[in-house]
């Protein structure tokens, strides 16, 4: 029964690098038809950045409800637009901030006193419309996050998930990338192995523990995976997209883990489909709908 996944996606003539099945916290069936490496997951980085925050808020570093100014650079101070004092880290990790451009590096273009070195600075220049409070989908508000996390910890973000996600997981170096100023870009640029990527999600279908111990505390872990705001493809919570019964961590091209909590089944995949990737997510849907126990 754990095999049809793999029986769509190679009668739809999809390829793979690898892809796991787990179920029940076991990996039940695992296939890679590459070598089984790290590769680009592109934005399953902000679900990273997400637990980043969880963390934090966990250790009292920071809580979600916080205005996210309060933790920018203080040589922002005097151009952070009015506005964007208003709004919080669930703004920013629910999508519902601002419409921003959809990479930081197009700010540079936008605004009239521009500084390729600095993006932050940028950002705040933009002429956005803050009266727009509706899902905008951006790579912006992961790197603002991932960076006023950062100054809230006080320390670069991998160093400080090292110890408290990274090891546990079993993780080993992680490639990552960061931005001008030296922060991590938290919406992109990280290297997963489908392994790694399914721990990772599977961390919260187990509502943050891991072999006994939390990582995560449950409360916030079901705060992020459940549907904060409405979006054209369904639903999104903290850096995770949501429907009724699943919650997916996504890159752009065939990156995936896509799991039902209740059913205790996830799918983790890895590819490269920039046409097709829509269509593998929707296989993964629909195996992880439409199955059921023998």
């Amino acid at each position: 029964m754990f095999d049809r996944f793999f029986e769509d996606v190679a009668a739809a003539g999809i390829k793979l690098h690898g892809a796991q099945i787990t179920y029940r916290g076991v990996p039940v069936l695992k296939h890679c038809f590459d070598a089984d490496i790290p590769y680009p997951v592109y934005s399953a980085t902000k679900s990273v950045t997400s637990a980043a925050v969880l963390i934090a808020h966990s250790e009292d570093k920071l809580y979600i409800t916080d205005k996210l100014y309060n933790y920018l650079d203080k040589r922002y101070t005097n151009i952070v637009p009015e506005p964007f004092k208003a709004l919080s880290f669930r703004d920013f990790m629910t999508m519902s901030a601002a419409p921003y451009p959809f990479r930081p590096q197009e700010a540079v273009s936008l605004v009239e006193v521009a500084d390729k070195n600095d993006w932050i600075s940028n950002i705040l220049r933009l002429p956005v419309d803050y009266t727009d409070r509706s899902f905008h989908y951006s790579n912006i508000p992961a790197y603002l996050v991932g960076a006023a996390c950062e100054n809230a910890i006080g320390m670069p973000l991998i160093d400080y998930l090292s110890p408290r996600l990274f090891e546990p997981l079993g993780w080993n170096k992680i490639a990552y990338q960061r931005s001008p100023e030296g922060h991590f870009y938290g919406a992109t640029g990280m290297e997963l192995t489908v392994s790694q990527l399914a721990d990772f999600g599977q961390l919260f279908v187990q509502s943050g523990k891991w072999h006994g111990s939390t990582i995560i505390p449950s409360s916030l872990v079901n705060e992020a995976v459940r549907t904060q705001v409405k979006t054209e493809k369904g639903g999104y919570g903290y850096f995770f997209w949501t429907t009724d019964s699943t919650f997916a961590i996504s890159g752009k091209w065939g990156q995936r883990f896509v799991a039902s909590t209740e059913k205790q089944l996830s799918v983790t995949y890895l590819s490269h489909q920039p046409e097709r990737s829509g269509e593998l997510a929707d296989i993964a849907q629909r195996f992880i709908d439409e199955f059921q126990e023998v």
